[in-house]
Order: C-alpha cells, then sequence, then structure tokens
C-alpha cells in the first residue's frame, strides 16, 4: 500500500533575531492532503519566547513530522524558504553523518535539532524544496503570517489544527490578489 501524500509548506519567524537578548520567535506549517479528491488543510504554530530563525526552522519541520507520524508514515512534498532547512537536510546532513556528525569547518550548531529531525526524517519518504521568501508565494505568505502571529502572540496551536488557508485567500483576493491561483494544483496527490 502507497502511503498518503502531503503538501506541507513552512515558514519561521524571529522578532529581533541576532539582536542581544531573548527574541520571542514562532513557526507555521501548512499541511494539505488529497483525501479522496477533496484537498483538507490544517495549520501548526509553534512558539518560543527567546530563540533564532534557524532553530525555528527546525523545530517547525520536526513539530510537523511528528504530527504526521501520529497519522501513519506519509509521502511529503516539503516546501520552505528556509535555505538553512532544505540545505540542511539536501546536502549538509548526509557528509555530517559520514563524519560522525561533525562538519569540517567545526561544531554544527543546533546538533541536537538537527539530530532529532533527521530521526523524524526516517518516519516519512521526503522531498525538500526551496521556494523564494516574501516573493509573492501565497502558502509561503500564508505560513508566514502563521509564523508571525506565533512569535507575536507566544501561542502554540497545540498541534494541526484545520487551517484558516481558505478565508485568508479569499480576503487576499478581495484585496486583488492571488486571482488566478489555484491553490490545489499541488496539493493533490502525484501519480
Amino acid at each position: 500500500m502507497t502511503a498518503p501524500f502531503a503538501l506541507v509548506h513552512l515558514d519561521e519567524s524571529c522578532l529581533g533575531n541576532g539582536r542581544e537578548g531573548d527574541n520571542p520567535g514562532g513557526a507555521g506549517g501548512l499541511v494539505e492532503r488529497d483525501e479522496a479528491g477533496v484537498i483538507t488543510r490544517r495549520d501548526l504554530a509553534l512558539a518560543a519566547p527567546a530563540t533564532t530563525n534557524n532553530r525555528m526552522a527546525l523545530e517547525g519541520a520536526i513539530a510537523v513530522l511528528e504530527a504526521l507520524a501520529a497519522e501513519g508514515r506519509h509521502r511529503l512534498l516539503v516546501v520552505s524558504d528556509s535555505q538553512y532547512l532544505v540545505k540542511g537536510m539536501t546536502e549538509w546532513v548526509p557528509g555530517w553523518i559520514r563524519r560522525g556528525w561533525r562538519r569540517q569547518g567545526g561544531p554544527i550548531e543546533n546538533l541536537a535539532l538537527w539530530q532529532r529531525l533527521v530521526d523524524r526524517a526516517t518516519l516519512h519518504e521526503i522531498e525538500w524544496t526551496w521556494v523564494k521568501g516574501h516573493a509573492g508565494h501565497p502558502k509561503n505568505e500564508y505560513v508566514n503570517d502563521l509564523a508571525m502571529a506565533a512569535a507575536g502572540s507566544q501561542q502554540p496551536s497545540g498541534g494541526l489544527i484545520p487551517s484558516n488557508f481558505e478565508s485568508w485567500l479569499a480576503a487576499k483576493r478581495a484585496k486583488g490578489l492571488y486571482l488566478a491561483y489555484d491553490p490545489d494544483r499541488r496539493a493533490r496527490a502525484p501519480a
């Protein structure tokens, strides 16, 4: 039996990233599944009182993979504007593992999070894809809004919850944005 397909969009935020002191952060995720021809959408939001963008990118990916693993193995297309996350999983991690979780330039930042992410990734079949952030991609903009809201409010979703993507998209379309965009096109399971 083929594992069910899910399209996952992820984004992260850290208010004051790189500044001294505690910088609140958030992560947002949109999970879409084609269930008998009907696209279902769920959101996930994380919050942390003191973090970085990179940590939130890893935490968001871990949280989504764990939530989906509770429902069984999936085939996933994970889309993120975090080159740190996507390059890490597609380019850097294999070398780090070969070298005993070391990198040539010194210690690996966020090592424990990378190891957790790699462990959770083994629960699924995953293709990692990068998308340019803040470039008008509707689902990337939506998860950015989720991440920013979580960072600002420090209110996580508590797991996967029903999505507000359709109402968000309707509000954007009322302002003349994304009028020709088909939100279901990539969410359908590949043949």
